[in-house]
């Protein structure tokens, strides 16, 4: 499969720095993943979640940005949202038509708000995700612990309902075998 676009939903600074579940290998991963898509001029897009004046996640503030492990390039694309789908009054939907992807790798937080949303809409949009095995994450709350909704989201609800969930590995060697043509 040729990936088309690997969006990056609110990994941002004021959430990693309250330390989600499994925040190193979840940054380790996407970190991996998204060298090889720059490698292989995959676009990346980042989606940044912006609660209004005040708040840690006000739009521009320190808290608001990307975590700077994974910090966008200056010549890649970064959303800013209001609602728990990445496409609502975002234009995110017109961006990707207008590169002609279909074929996403989704990747982020919160997995059972943000997350579980954009996957659902893309889906309904007819979008191809792929969601790469242990680069989502979440906080524990009153009734789950974020290793339990990471894992049942992953095996129970996005595989092979709205999107295939595909080890890290396995995504790297198909970006490498069907992307060959845009290495420099």
């Amino acid at each position: 499969m040729k990936y088309d676009a690997m969006i990056i939903i609110d990994m941002q600074t004021a959430l990693i720095e309250k330390n989600p579940y499994n925040k190193n290998k979840v940054l380790d991963n996407i970190k991996t993943i998204l060298t090889s898509c720059r490698a292989h001029k995959i676009p990346v897009i980042y989606i940044c979640h912006d609660d209004g004046i005040g708040t840690e996640l006000e739009a521009g503030s320190k808290g608001w940005k990307v975590f700077e492990d994974i910090a966008p390039l200056n010549d890649e694309v970064i959303i800013e949202k209001h609602f728990t789908s990445s496409f609502r009054k975002t234009g995110l939907k017109e961006h990707l038509d207008s590169i002609g992807a279909k074929n996403l790798i989704l990747c982020g937080m919160q997995v059972e708000y943000c997350f579980d949303t954009t996957c659902r809409v893309a889906f309904e949009y007819e979008y191809n995700i792929t969601i790469p095995r242990g680069t989502t994450t979440t906080f524990d709350n009153t009734l789950a612990t974020a290793e339990v909704l990471c894992e049942y989201y992953e095996n129970k609800i996005w595989h092979n309902r709205f999107a295939q969930v595909v080890d890290v590995d396995k995504i790297i060697k198909r970006i490498n075998a069907s992307n060959e043509d845009y290495i420099h």
